[in-house]
């Protein structure tokens, strides 16, 4: 058995050559040219946002409201012990009793009381954890929310798996999932579909009670220097 000789026989090896631009890979984007896959799963259902404690402003306006009836509080118990009552509570005495309701300064304080009363009702009514997702639930007794920093690593893992990226930044937030990928080679929307499905599938995976929407954007490098 001999081997063949000649360089005709001699099997060339393809040669990747760099691009001068990006019109020389094809397109330099690709949006949303067709539909994205569902992301819904049959388990997902309706669940609450957790609510926040509030800690912070209930901690302010009790500090505040121990302050203001400690005053008062110690005043009138120096007034009943037989001292002269403090010159403040004089003065906000007069001022109440000789200013007009139309007043200027009646007018502004009358608006901070109204607006801070209204930030208070709606910290009272809405849950905020903004940042926590909801997740469904597999046990009546237990309930499991899933931070959006968290799911967009794990997405964003899921993105870099895909042949083709280059870099990808994920955004998760409540209703959508942003995604942002770079791509130095293969047709961009040959790595878009593989986007679509392998992180159709990561959200299906992320076990959330309300599947959020899936947008995803692919383009080339941008030119250096």
């Amino acid at each position: 058995m001999s081997e063949p000789q000649g360089s005709d026989s001699t099997r060339k090896l393809p040669v990747l050559e760099k691009a001068d631009d990006a019109g020389a890979l094809g397109q330099s984007s690709s949006a949303a040219a067709y539909e994205p896959l569902d992301t819904v799963a049959e388990e997902d259902g309706r669940q609450g946002r957790f609510w926040s404690a509030r800690r912070v402003p209930a901690g302010i306006l009790a500090i505040l409201l121990l302050v203001a009836a400690g005053a008062f509080l110690y005043d009138v118990a120096a007034v009943r012990a037989g001292r002269s009552a403090l010159r403040w509570r004089t003065w906000l005495a007069q001022q109440l009793a000789e200013r007009p309701l139309d007043d200027t300064a009646v007018l502004v304080g009358a608006g901070i009381a109204a607006a801070v009363g209204l930030w208070l009702i709606v910290l009272a009514a809405t849950p905020g954890l903004r940042d926590v997702l909801p997740m469904r639930r597999t046990h009546a007794d237990v309930r499991a929310g899933l931070y959006r920093m968290a799911a967009a690593m794990a997405l964003r893992d899921r993105a870099m798996e895909v042949a083709g990226v280059q870099s990808v930044r994920v955004r998760v937030k409540r209703r959508k999932v942003d995604v942002r990928a770079v791509s130095h080679f293969r047709e961009l929307d040959d790595v878009r579909a593989d986007l679509d499905t392998t992180l159709a599938d990561g959200i299906k995976g992320l076990g959330l009670a309300r599947s959020p929407a899936l947008s995803v954007r692919v383009a080339r490098p941008g030119r250096k220097g």
